[in-house]
This record gives structure tokens, C-alpha cells and sequence, in this order.
């Protein structure tokens, strides 16, 4: 075995209050690579300083190797100093290293060099320190939230060039698909303590479960223990008062034991503010256009929205995403085309740019809008800081300003205040940078169980796939051109379409070029029926509808009395209940084959 290249032993560091590393450990070694997760606050990004030699801890060993080169990359890049991004990114090169490779990691991160870093978006921001780190090749990389506020195809080149990559890897990441693709080994950060799995993070949910599951049950034998220990006390015979006296410490020591056990971090309760229902027609929008300087960022778009639908928009940066969203929420203009949005309608918007936080309000100020310390979630008044406990806020940082928070605070303080709204549209720009893993499960299951509309922009393939009906892409994702597809699924989905279609439109060997501009032609004067037509505008309806009925069905069935009181209706409920699946299973694949063959046709 490979002597380490950083040790850290029994690691304790206190900032006040509950410690926040208990006797943590890691160990790197050459060519590791390691995901370090764990919740919003654990002290990954500490441990992962401390690695760094960037924090100093209370107590502990730390050992690293005196000829490794280690670069960290963190989430605040300090570009002070720095007149252009290359300037920033050389930096990080040692004597003898090859500048070259600054220009080929800068190409291929989409920056000339030339960018001004004080004038650098979050995404530019991210990739110059990227291109900073990486550039050495180091013996060690150290990775905070790298895929932040990056676009796919950036994340899906970090991938490649991360797996290449010889060195050993820490790093931390809320996306699962990411960890997935990079991960060998995975440290788990809990409660101040570290646990390690030899397995890369595809393992790691389960292994966690297993791992909860056993602390409870010692600590149910613990607290039966101690039960069985005073009731001997208290009627046990009392004549050996020596051997009385080691088992009333060894209860003593049970209590102790017992009581200072930290359970698991509470979870945040995300639920969206009700609303009434609106139209069946949410959005519709016709041949809409949008440029830029006389570049198409939107050109010929049409779609409708039905409640119910949740819409993933994906592309690259730069593509229009926002811009697109911003079209389809009327908060945008276009240069052409028509919007019409449904009746009824109550928008929820969550902005990535945090454009809504002032740094100097105090939390308490920002949910409440300055009203006292109450506000009202769904038509009830609520203490401002019994809602915050919600999404794991504790009362005394109720005057903290804003600008205390770390970025994963900020994050769910938006989903806070935008959670508190009565809505039945919800728009989510970037929703899951900054958020740990258990708050972004609990996003995807008010995402997925939201009974209104969502349309979100979103880079991370795994909370896509999670979340969506269908997903919404640049016809050309190298080099969009305005034209954007709708796709029906999720990111995989997409994927596997997008396949398809290219095997679809490759000519045969055996084909001639007259046979081939034949082909094209007819698949041009291809057209959808009446009868398709209509099948495709009413069937999203139609499914809606058999899910709700569904849904009684399934409440009915879920009291427990029901077929002990009335067997006979339990019986007919269950029958109906299979029959309207059955239904709504064949309405989903003939609409699935319906939007396919439609955007077949358009393609074409």
C-alpha cells in the first residue's frame, strides 16, 4: 500500500456551541478518488481546508507529504490583483510547468483569457479557477462544488478530464451524476464524525441507510438496557452493596451515553403554498422570436403548457435559457409571436442570480417583508422563526443579516420565501446550486408531487431525471442557433431521442444523393392528421383527469376499515382502479408516439 499523501487524525474544531468536527478523519492516497458529502454545514468545505493547509484545526493530526503539490479549488475564487482571467489562471502554474496547458484548459472551458475577473459571471468566475487548479496537474486536486453554476457540456468535459486525471481526487459536489461518474471511494461527514465507504457514490444512499438503521437500533437496546438496569436497582436484592455499586455506575455511564447521543440532522420541511387550480391551458405560445445583437436566441418557438406539466430547460450557457423562460412567463418581451397565459394563474419565481437578497436585511426582514415577525403560509399566520425551523434556520439567526449566510443558506432561504407565496405555477431557475443532497430530494419530491405547473432551468442530469415530463433543448447543443426541441421524458430520455433521431437521419450507404433529397422532400409534406392532431392536444387532459381518479381510488382504498365495512365496494374499487391504469397506461405511450412523430416531422 502507497504511503498517504495527506493524513488527518481525530480532527476537532469548535466555532461556538455543537462541535463542528468531533475527531474526523480522512486520508488521501495516490490516485484516490474520493466524494465527500454530507449536509449543508457538516464541515465538508472545513475538512477539505484543513486538508489544504487554508484552516488550522483545535486538536489533530495532520501529515502531508512535503513534495505533493495540492490545489484547491474553492467556491469564492479571489481574483484580487488579477487584470484578466489568464493572468489569474497562470498563477496557479509552478516553475517548469507547462504554460500551454492554461491555453488548452481555457479553450476548452469556453474563456479567451482576455475576460476582466471583476467583471466575471458565477459561471466565468468557476471556470477560471477550474482552469487554475487543473492546469499543474497536481498530486492532489482539492474540489468544492466544481460543477457549480456550470453548463452540461462543461460538466460532462470536467468528467472526462477529471477520470483522466493522475493525481488523487477529493471532491465535494451536490450533483449525483457528477460524483457518480468520479467517484472511487466516498467519506461521509456526519454529526462531526467521518466514515468511510470503498465505493464510489452509486453505493453510497444505501450503505448511509444501513448505517442509520443500526444506530437506531443500539440505541433502542441502550435505552431498554438502561430500563432493565433501574428496575434491578430499584427491586433487585441489595445485600452485595459492591457488586450494586459497579452496576450503578455502569447505568450511570448507559445515561451518560445515551443522552449526549447526537441523532441525525433534522430535515427541512419544503411544501408549497396552496393555490387555486388554474386553467387547463397554462401557456401557449406561438412562433415566438427573440435576438441579440441580430443573433437568434429564440427563433420560431411554439409550445403549450397543460397544469400538471413540469418542463426541464437545458443548454448550454449562452444558449437562451433564461431568456426562453422569461418568454414563457410574460416576463419577457419577444421580437415576435404571441404568448397567451392561462387564467387563474399565481407564479412563484426563484431567481439564480439572488438578485432579491440585500445583504445588509436580517432573515427575519427578507420573509416577512419587513411586516413585524409574522408571516402568513397558506392562509395561516406563522412566527417567522418556527418557519425557518422548516427549512433549518435556527431562531437567533433571525437578525442575522444576509450577508453571514453561506451559499447553501442563501439558497434555501429563497426557497423559503418563494415556498411562502400561494402559487400554482412554480419557476425554478438553477434551483439546486448550494443545496445539499437531503434538501434537493426533498425539492424533488415537491417538484414531482407539485399538483400545479413547474418550468425550471437545471444543469444537474440526475434532479432532471428525477422531476420532469419533458425537456426542452437547443436543436444544435454545440452551437445553438435559436431553434429549441421539445423532448418528452427526462435528460436520459432526451439523450436516448436525440439518438435516435441522429441514426434516423443518417443516409444508408447504399443510398443515392437524388434518393436522399427525395427522402428529405417527403418527410417535409409529411404531415399530422386531424384525427392526430386532436388526439394530441386532448389526451394530456384526458391523462390528467384518469390520475386524479385515480388518486381517489387509491384514498379510498387506504382506509383501512373499508373492506371489513364494505367488502364489495373495496372489491369494485380495486377493479377500477386496475381497469383506469390499464387506460392510462395505453394514453401514455399513444401520446408519447404521437409527440415523437411530430417532432419527427418538424425535424425533418
Amino acid at each position: 500500500m502507497a504511503p498517504p499523501i495527506i493524513k488527518l487524525d481525530d480532527i476537532h474544531l469548535t466555532f461556538g456551541g455543537t462541535p463542528l468536527l468531533d475527531g474526523a478523519d480522512l486520508q488521501v492516497e495516490p490516485e484516490d478518488r474520493i466524494c465527500l458529502v454530507g449536509r449543508n454545514g457538516s464541515g465538508k468545505s472545513t475538512l477539505m481546508k484543513i486538508a489544504a493547509g487554508l484552516v488550522e484545526a483545535q486538536s489533530g493530526e495532520i501529515f502531508r507529504h512535503p513534495k505533493a503539490t495540492v490545489r484547491y479549488l474553492e467556491q469564492a475564487p479571489d481574483f484580487t490583483g488579477f487584470d484578466t482571467v489568464r493572468a489569474y489562471a497562470m498563477a496557479g502554474l509552478a516553475p517548469g510547468d507547462d504554460e500551454h496547458r492554461v491555453d488548452y484548459l481555457l479553450e476548452h472551458l469556453d474563456l479567451s483569457g482576455d475576460e476582466d475577473p471583476a467583471k466575471a459571471s458565477g459561471g466565468e468566475a468557476r471556470r477560471a479557477a477550474l482552469a487554475r487548479v487543473l492546469a499543474p496537474r497536481p498530486d492532489v486536486l482539492l474540489l468544492d462544488e466544481p460543477t457549480n453554476h456550470l453548463d452540461l457540456p462543461t460538466i460532462e468535459w470536467l468528467e472526462k478530464e477529471l477520470r483522466a486525471f493522475r493525481g488523487a481526487l477529493v471532491v465535494i459536489s451536490h450533483d449525483r451524476q457528477f460524483l457518480k461518474s468520479v467517484s472511487r471511494a466516498t467519506v461521509w461527514i456526519d454529526r462531526g464524525r467521518t466514515r468511510r465507504l470503498e465505493k464510489g457514490f452509486e453505493a453510497f444512499e444505501d450503505w448511509q441507510n444501513e448505517v442509520l438503521e443500526e444506530e437506531e437500533r443500539a440505541q433502542h437496546k441502550l435505552g431498554r438496557a438502561i430500563v432493565r438496569e433501574e428496575h434491578w436497582l430499584r427491586y433487585g436484592v441489595t445485600a452485595r452493596r459492591k457488586r450494586n455499586m459497579r452496576r450503578l455506575g455502569e447505568l450511570h455511564a448507559m445515561r451518560e451515553r445515551h443522552q449526549s447521543h447526537r441523532g441525525p440532522t433534522g430535515q427541512a420541511k419544503l411544501q408549497a403554498s396552496d393555490a387555486k387550480d388554474s386553467g387547463k391551458l397554462v401557456i401557449e405560445a406561438e412562433g415566438l422570436e427573440k435576438r441579440y445583437n441580430g443573433r437568434p436566441v429564440i427563433d420560431d418557438f411554439s409550445l403549450r403548457v397543460h397544469r400538471g406539466d413540469r418542463i426541464g430547460l437545458i443548454g448550454p450557457n449562452g444558449a437562451g435559457k433564461t431568456t426562453l423562460l422569461k418568454l414563457l412567463t410574460g416576463q419577457l418581451q419577444p421580437d415576435a409571436g404571441a404568448l397567451r397565459l392561462g387564467t387563474n394563474l399565481e407564479i412563484a419565481i426563484l431567481d439564480q442570480k439572488r438578485e432579491d437578497l440585500d445583504p445588509q436585511m436580517s432573515l427575519e426582514m427578507f420573509l416577512t417583508d419587513g411586516r413585524g415577525n409574522n408571516l402568513v403560509v397558506n392562509g395561516e399566520q406563522k412566527h417567522v422563526t418556527g418557519y425557518m425551523k422548516d427549512f433549518l434556520f435556527q431562531p437567533e439567526q433571525a437578525r442575522t443579516p444576509i450577508r453571514e449566510l453561506s451559499g447553501g443558506e442563501k439558497a434555501r432561504l429563497l426557497l423559503a420565501k418563494m415556498l411562502a407565496r400561494p402559487a400554482n405555477l412554480i419557476v425554478l431557475d438553477e434551483p439546486t446550486n448550494d443545496l445539499d443532497m437531503e434538501t434537493l430530494d426533498l425539492l424533488q419530491e415537491l417538484v414531482a408531487g407539485f399538483a400545479g405547473t413547474v418550468i425550471l432551468v437545471s444543469h444537474d442530469r440526475d434532479f432532471l431525471d428525477r422531476t420532469v415530463t419533458s425537456v426542452i433543448a437547443p436543436a444544435q447543443m454545440e452551437a445553438p442557433d435559436g431553434r429549441w426541441i421539445s423532448y418528452a421524458g427526462g435528460y436520459t430520455d432526451m439523450l436516448a431521442q436525440r439518438r435516435e433521431q441522429e441514426v434516423r437521419s443518417k443516409p444508408s450507404p447504399a443510398e443515392s444523393s437524388s434518393a436522399a433529397v427525395a427522402t428529405k422532400a417527403s418527410s417535409r409534406e409529411r404531415k399530422l392528421s386531424y384525427k392526430q392532431k386532436f388526439a394530441l392536444e386532448t389526451l394530456p387532459g384526458k391523462i390528467a383527469e384518469a390520475e386524479q381518479k385515480a388518486g381517489e381510488l387509491e384514498d379510498l382504498m387506504a382506509d383501512p376499515d373499508l373492506f371489513a365495512r364494505d367488502p364489495e365496494s373495496f372489491n369494485r374499487a380495486a377493479e377500477d382502479l386496475a381497469s383506469l391504469r390499464g387506460k392510462l397506461e395505453a394514453m401514455e405511450e399513444e401520446w408519447l408516439e404521437l409527440e415523437m412523430l411530430r417532432e419527427e416531422i418538424e425535424a425533418g
